[in-house]
């Protein structure tokens, strides 16, 4: 697509408005006969990793046609509005996961593929989402998003011999710094927007935050003029950690949001789970929409979850289903389960191919990985796992194929083709043995 119409600079458009915020991209902005796809305003590209516990009926997961136009059982189902966006993996292993204890360690293992430590002090790997946050994401107020539904899991989720950190979230920034994961949507939505329950009450905060910055900057500095050398390193790092919150309130300062349906801020923690989990994968959307992050990691459910989920029939704790012991009756109410997930995964997905993003959409521009780092839930397995890729990786993933690899292969290997794909440059990562071309 290319764009003839005169060309305005963004810059005299702002200062004929009168006004120091970002406006939308507007056609006139674009010089004539110049590509959209080469200019600063291209679309970027969003990682998102969706993570569901408890594994998958793999016989309700995993296609039996391979290749191009694949059928999609009962679990995947829902995606088949996005079957041309769709990619499945069969036959991946990730090894990191296998050591005892399993609910302790699967979740913090599955963005990293490295074996942890045993300690209470973590030692494990950088995942995934924070390698790609710090290639795609680091002009963004923030660079990466880390969103759950429940605070907790469950008594299996913490480890005499590994202590809790791997088993509450799946993202580290580094090896030994886990990323608490926000499950309160309130909490959320004021760390994206600010605080404030209205769009004037965020407006006249931010203003209020930005003089307070101002002033503890400057007070800090003529501090530390007078301090020792010692003092000075302590003040300094102060500052640095002012600079970064006063980025923050810049770029959202800046940030236009007048063509975003923004809500109020939601009131609390919702009652119903399933308002939660749509509410949640709706922040995750709008933080993509309005440039606040590119990058999102969720766990839709607890690991050793004991949520029921009675709003579609199932009185059952979801930890306890998941030990269906083969029961024909277990393993159908837990396919529904895992069913109504993808359900609600595809309601994220929708929205997203609805949101226009440059020349496409904002799903043409993202990467989703939805997936388990556990198979068989009563056999605490890890392969083959269920592991799903969504989008078109801004112009980067082919779509509509069911991929079955060779038995065992490193997940690693999809996390090294994914993260090579949005640009982040390795060789290896965690005990990856190569990249997957097919994709």
């Amino acid at each position: 697509m290319f764009i003839t119409k005169k060309h305005l600079s963004r810059r005299t458009v702002l200062r004929g408005m009168g006004v120091g915020v970002a406006l939308p991209l507007l056609d006139a902005m674009i010089p004539a006969h110049t590509a959209l796809a080469k200019t600063a305003a291209a679309a970027k590209a969003r990682m998102a990793y969706i993570y569901f516990p408890h594994g998958a009926v793999m016989d309700k997961w995993t296609p039996t046609k391979e290749g191009a136009n694949f059928d999609l059982p009962q679990i995947l189902a829902p995606l088949a509005p996005f079957q041309r966006q769709l990619t499945v993996i069969s036959g991946m292993e990730n090894k990191s996961a296998i050591a005892a204890p399993v609910h302790a360690i699967t979740p913090g293992t599955w963005l990293s593929c490295v074996e942890p430590r045993i300690s209470h002090d973590p030692l494990g790997g950088t995942t995934a989402d924070q390698l790609a946050a710090q290639h795609i994401s680091q002009d963004t107020p923030m660079p990466s998003l880390e969103v759950a539904t429940e605070e907790r899991g469950g008594e299996g989720s913490c480890d005499r011999n590994y202590g809790c950190s791997y088993g509450k979230t799946i993202s580290f920034r580094n090896p030994t710094t886990p990323l608490p994961m926000e499950h309160n949507p309130r909490k959320l939505f004021q760390q994206l927007f600010g605080q404030g329950d209205t769009a004037e009450e965020r407006a006249s905060l931010l203003r209020e935050n930005a003089s307070i910055l101002d002033l503890v900057s400057r007070d800090a500095a003529d501090l530390q003029r007078s301090l020792g050398a010692r003092d000075r390193a302590t003040v300094s790092n102060y500052l640095e950690t002012v600079r970064e919150i006063e980025r923050r309130v810049q770029q959202l300062s800046q940030r236009d949001m007048s063509q975003l349906a923004l809500p109020d801020a939601p009131s609390g923690i919702p009652s119903n789970f399933d308002e939660h989990l749509k509410l949640m994968f709706d922040m995750i959307a709008l933080s993509f929409q309005a440039n606040l992050t590119r990058v999102a990691s969720f766990m839709m459910a607890a690991e050793v979850s004991n949520q029921p989920y009675n709003f579609i029939g199932i009185s059952d704790a979801f930890h306890p289903l998941s030990h269906h012991a083969n029961s024909p009756q277990k393993l159908e109410r837990l396919a529904k389960l895992q069913t109504y997930h993808t359900q609600t995964f595809a309601r994220f997905v929708k929205k997203l191919s609805d949101m226009p993003d440059g020349e496409g959409t904002m799903l043409d521009n993202s990467t989703i990985v939805y997936g388990s780092n556990m198979s068989d839930s009563n056999l605490h397995n890890h392969y083959p796992l269920p592991t799903a890729v969504v989008g078109g990786g801004a112009g980067t993933l082919k779509g509509n194929r069911h991929l079955r690899v060779a038995d065992r292969t490193p997940l690693a290997n999809l996390h090294l083709t994914l993260l090579g794909k949005a640009g982040v440059p390795l060789d290896k990562f965690g005990d990856s043995t190569g990249q997957f071309a097919e994709i």
